[in-house]
């Protein structure tokens, strides 16, 4: 561990020693992490399923796709976050990095005033453009209100948590999403069961669960001893490092919002089969699946902090070891979590659902969804990988015309004229395939010339 001040024992120092070994203890407790935030929104629809029905469950599924939409914009720039504070630490920069904190922590606040407000004024006419059941629509409606009332506070985690994550610290936003998430089931149980409310009372719930995530990540920046310490009167926009943020960050929140219209038109898809039923199974198989992305994003982010950190510390020939690791061990946390989802969806899905009809649909999600998802987290693994390297703006590209486009037109040609669900499910592993090996691609293009580069400096330097 290099004694510069930038680093602290809880953090990990990607750039020396074994690769696997760091990779592994960095992403243990970053799947960790992002199992437990998935487990905000489970919590949430088991405890409305279980004591206010399967409606209420299908209220709150309805409002998925929509709420990922309007605030992945968002939490997706925290990807320019940890790019260039990653990087900005690699180089042992310690004025860069108090910049890009400070600057970080400034978007925060105000993406997440602008969400709130779109958010509380907004909620419904979507949700009516999405073609939302009738029965559903007033509880979804109501459930998005509250939720987006919290937002700021979740931008804030987010943002605050890409900070200690690019210092190699996984280990504290575990901890206080643990603390979190079990505030959060007891509210959901209190809130449902006691005080008799359905839907809006997980909303409740989760914005005080996100409060407090809030508050414990920010108590850790502005008690941390090294240089990423937050100090609330440098809060501001610095300018090279706002372009910087959202020069490497944009990208990623375009890909996400372009992945969240896709999603959303899926969603307005199962609803016009007119089935509240069907859609209460889709949404309680979406939330199983959740946890399977979860566990497979937290590599794309372990690429970002690795390729991000060796890349910043010169450590090029490092490159090879850290992409080829965070592939395996995503594709491993894919086939055994997917294949897991498919070998136990009836007693998944019967956590959720009451109803036997709602069960089937959910079974027949997951059945095509589960035992393809580790194309989903090839994929991702491959732009993390890019985007650890500096390069945002062409992976965008390529995922969007990969995913959306053909996800897109699948709705429009092969959906339109089957109007099957399996057929619709299939638009998912179909475009995480092509996609997936288009970044494969890329990906060696990239690194290679990096190292070519690299190499080239490295001769000039040598005296003849």
């Amino acid at each position: 561990m290099r004694k510069t001040g930038l680093l602290q024992k809880k953090e990990v120092d990607m750039t020396e020693g074994s690769v696997f070994r760091k990779i592994i203890a960095f992403a243990l407790p970053l799947v960790l992490s992002n199992i437990l935030q998935a487990l905000y929104n489970a919590a949430d629809m088991v405890v409305v399923g279980i004591f206010a029905g399967d409606l209420p469950l299908g209220a709150v599924g309805a409002t998925s796709a929509l709420t990922n939409l309007m605030l992945n914009l968002f939490i997706a720039l925290s990807v320019g976050t940890s790019v260039t504070v990653a990087t900005a630490i690699g180089a042992q920069s310690r004025e860069r990095t108090q910049r890009l904190v400070h600057t970080s922590m400034a978007l925060a606040l105000v993406c997440g005033v602008f969400v709130t407000v779109l958010g509380l004024t907004c909620s419904r006419s979507f949700l009516i453009l999405m073609d939302t059941s009738p029965v559903l629509l007033d509880m979804a409606s109501a459930y998005m209100r509250i939720f987006f009332s919290g937002s700021i506070f979740s931008l804030v985690y987010n943002f605050g948590a890409a900070i200690l994550r690019a210092a190699g610290d996984s280990r504290r936003p575990l901890y206080y999403l643990m603390i979190s998430g079990v505030v959060n089931v007891v509210l959901n149980i209190f809130f449902v069961t006691v005080c008799g409310m359905t839907a809006d009372g997980v909303a409740l719930a989760t914005v005080i669960s996100q409060i407090l995530s809030a508050v414990l990540v920010v108590r850790a920046l502005l008690r941390h001893t090294g240089d990423i310490r937050l100090f609330p009167k440098k809060i501001r926009f610095y300018g090279r490092e706002v372009w910087d943020i959202l020069r490497t960050g944009l990208p990623a929140g375009v890909q996400s919002t372009m992945f969240s219209i896709s999603n959303t038109m899926i969603q307005t898809a199962v609803n016009s089969f007119d089935n509240p039923l069907l859609v209460s199974g889709n949404t309680a198989a979406m939330n199983i699946e959740g946890f399977v992305f979860t566990a497979m994003y937290a590599m794309h982010v372990t690429a970002v902090t690795a390729m991000g950190q060796n890349i910043g510390a010169g450590k090029y020939h490092r490159m090879n070891a850290v992409m080829g690791y965070c592939l395996l061990t995503v594709a491993a946390i894919g086939l055994v979590m997917g294949g897991a989802s498919v070998l136990f969806a009836e007693p998944l899905l019967d956590i959720y659902l009451t109803e036997n009809e709602a069960m089937q649909y959910g079974i027949s999600r997951l059945s095509v969804i589960g035992s393809t998802y580790l194309l989903c987290g090839l994929m991702d693994t491959l732009v993390g990988c890019q985007r650890g390297m500096g390069n945002t703006l062409v992976p965008m590209i390529v995922s969007v015309v990969g995913v959306c486009g053909i996800r897109i037109v699948w709705i429009y040609t092969v959906f339109a004229a089957y109007h099957t669900l399996p057929v619709l499910y299939l638009s998912y592993p179909v475009t995480w395939a092509i996609t997936g090996v288009m970044q494969f691609v890329l990906c060696l293009i990239l690194k290679n010339r990096i190292q070519r580069r690299a190499a080239k400096k490295a001769e000039e330097r040598i005296p003849v």
